[in-house]
């Protein structure tokens, strides 16, 4: 199978309600690119790595929880990370085709009204990921993280947040609304110079054994690869709407999470029943980032300084990884075998996640980072622990952005098992988790204040605890 397709017919992109042909829209083109050169310049590029905003626009997709009723979501997501490719067949709305001058639309007037935009240039994005907000179904209050991804420079959150929290719900025949009670846009096969999404697993991983060629999924890494250090793969395999890596399913023994749903998608879906992935969540990036970011895709970076392989870590999760000999399950604990390399092989693809029940009794997510939200980590630390009558019976601890890979801190974990959780029980356990790693001096923090973050890890942990005293 060559990797170089032929180029296919073209695959409609319905923009603003109107059929647009997604012609010579072949990566390394991203669909902001596409859609400002269609005119519509409201989104604009402020980063061109997510962080920002600027590039926000609403997408039709799957709603993130099935059982709601609710078949579609308006779903906000940054164009300047994801391929113009990605777009074939999709229904896209930006701030353009929201409201117009004489037409505003809630979100619009109610930023307009709080005097919410200044210079105007981040005010498109606020507008997207606040309309995402407005159509939640689910919705009773705001949600800042809503807005989490989004930067203002000139304005000051404050009006912003007024205008968000002044909006109510959707007019009755809110054509957007009305949008979300029928399914959503399928994602048909299509093809492209250097892009092809395949009709099936068993396509995408015929594909995948071609020399050059990458799994695509939310693109929130690849596109900064791209974006900024001109990585230009010689075929994009796009992964994330195959059904076979999307189930999400709660068994007696284990929580199976398919590998191309996003952290939105998990977050929502799971409701609270892993509470350590709850504590990732909202530090995960921003909402922007989630609504593209896979479990997948997260794992399979290989990144140290990724925020779900601690937690994961502390899960004792498995990986079950699908190739053209089937399917096989590794710890998580033996997938890293480098900087970003893994034991996966040419052509396989993570299919799920596979955390065992039950579920350890306490546990936390630490996340040092410069910002409290929005940022990478210098240090992520995830606890697992079960406690019973004051003694530590069991313990797993996960790290991040201490090695070449995230680790296990596996003395420390032995030097508290069986300790009486006190501030004198876990001193050795503390004292063993601040040598963890092999920390390094770079632009985020130097070793020795990662070495001392993680000596801090373990009394933090006990003094947030209900009655728990660090000294």
């Amino acid at each position: 199978m060559s990797t170089e397709p032929a180029v296919g017919p073209g695959a409609a992109v319905t923009v603003n309600g109107a059929a647009r042909a997604l012609v010579d829209a072949q990566p390394p083109l991203t669909a902001l690119d596409w859609l400002r050169g269609l005119g519509l310049t409201g989104a604009k590029e402020g980063c061109a790595e997510g962080e920002c905003g600027a590039c926000a626009v609403l997408l039709a997709r799957p709603a993130p929880d099935p059982a709601s009723g609710v078949p579609t979501a308006w779903t906000a997501i940054n164009a300047c990370l994801l391929p113009a490719a990605a777009l074939a067949g999709q229904e896209v709305v930006t701030a353009e085709g929201l409201g117009t001058p004489a037409a505003l639309h809630p979100v619009q007037h109610a930023l307009a009204v709080h005097g919410g935009s200044q210079c105007g240039y981040c005010t498109p994005g606020f507008v997207c990921s606040m309309a995402a907000e407005f159509y939640r179904p689910d919705r009773e209050t705001f949600d800042p993280h809503a807005l989490s991804g989004n930067l203002c420079r000139c304005t000051g959150y404050r009006p912003i947040v007024e205008a968000a929290e002044a909006l109510g719900a959707p007019a009755a025949g809110d054509p957007l609304a009305v949008r979300t009670t029928a399914p959503p846009p399928p994602a048909p096969p299509h093809t492209l110079p250097g892009w092809v999404r395949p009709a099936s697993l068993a396509e995408a991983l015929a594909l995948l054994g071609e020399p050059g060629a990458v799994a695509i999924a939310g693109s929130t890494d690849l596109g900064v690869e791209a974006n900024l250090r001109g990585a230009r793969p010689a075929l994009l395999v796009a992964v994330d709407r195959l059904d076979e890596l999307r189930d999400l399913s709660v068994g007696d023994d284990a929580v199976e999470i398919g590998a191309a749903l996003t952290l939105s998608e998990v977050e929502r879906r799971l409701a609270g029943r892993i509470p350590l992935l709850d504590a990732v969540f909202p530090q995960f990036a921003s909402r922007l980032i989630r609504n593209g970011a896979t479990f997948g895709g997260n794992l399979g970076t290989g990144s140290p300084i990724g925020d779900l392989p601690p937690a994961l870590l502390a899960l004792d999760a498995e990986l079950v990884l699908v190739g053209p000999a089937g399917e096989r399950t590794v710890p998580l604990t033996s997938f890293f075998t480098g900087y970003r390399r893994s034991v996966r092989e040419p052509g396989e693809l993570i299919a799920r996640i596979r955390v065992p029940l039950p579920l350890a009794t306490t546990t936390a997510f630490h996340k040092i980072a410069k910002r409290r939200f929005d940022d990478i980590s210098s240090v992520a630390v995830a606890f697992a622990l079960d406690v019973v009558d004051g003694v530590v019976r069991g313990a797993a601890i996960g790290l991040g952005g201490v090695a070449a890979t995230p680790i296990r801190a596996t003395a420390a974990e032995q030097a508290l098992v069986g300790r009486a959780w006190t501030a004198a029980g876990i001193g050795p356990a503390a004292a063993a988790l601040a040598a963890a790693g092999t920390p390094l001096d770079d632009h985020r923090a130097s070793a020795a204040y990662r070495a001392a973050m993680l000596g801090q890890a373990l009394p933090r942990l006990l003094a947030e605890q209900p009655g728990g005293k660090a000294s």
